[in-house]
């Protein structure tokens, strides 16, 4: 995984109290779920979030468990007085809605990031390196996470860094500080995406 991920829309010269930029737009948490809209309506379908996982290099079992997971656990959220439907859509405008419980805090509840949430990730769990957590370490960080009896919520957090953890570790196993804020600005997944596709354009050269 390239060390350097740039970020994409943040206000150029805004920082915040960590040295990271400040987003324009007050929800990223709406980009961070936009990559999976692949035809850019508004709605991530069930097969959209399977092309997503695809794209950024996730195999078919988990690609297709993620899509599953995914589109059940967060259209009947995100879509309130609506009725059910069998294709199970998300709506990305309302993705706050389908914020679970023991989580990081680093989103709040209308979508926005928390710079010092953020921190607190590091600052609280990184041990062996400041700027990277082990496997050990985000463990440690998700148990610190669990509030009482939110079941839903710790398979919801479990899921989301393990997959993280599994497709964006370094080669010494390290999930690094500069790929999780990119994470969360919205701009990991089509970093990896241009990334995977240029891999593939040279293997074919």
């Amino acid at each position: 995984m390239d060390s350097s991920l740039p970020s994409k829309d943040f206000q150029e010269g805004v920082v915040d109290d960590a040295g990271g930029p400040i987003p324009t737009d007050q929800n990223v948490l709406q980009k961070h779920v936009a990559f999976f809209d692949r035809n850019h309506d508004g709605l991530v379908y069930p097969w959209e979030t399977f092309e997503g996982f695809r794209a950024i290099g996730a195999g078919y079992f988990l690609s297709i468990g993620g899509a599953i997971f995914i589109n059940l656990a967060l259209s009947g959220k995100t879509r309130p007085g609506k009725f059910p439907s069998l294709l199970f859509p998300i709506e990305v405008k309302n993705i706050h809605l389908g914020k679970h419980g023991s989580d990081s805090g680093v989103y709040d509840r209308e979508g926005r990031f928390v710079p010092l949430k953020f921190e607190e990730i590091f600052c609280k769990f990184a041990r062996t390196h400041a700027n990277a957590l082990t496997s050990d370490e985000l463990m440690a960080m998700l148990k610190a996470n669990r509030e009482p009896k939110d079941y839903k919520g710790w398979i919801g957090s479990w899921t989301e860094w393990k997959v993280l953890y599994r497709l964006c570790k370094d080669k010494d196993g390290l999930l690094r500080k500069e790929t999780i804020k990119a994470v969360y600005d919205g701009s990991l997944f089509e970093h990896m995406e241009r990334e995977r596709a240029a891999a593939k354009k040279k293997a074919r050269t």
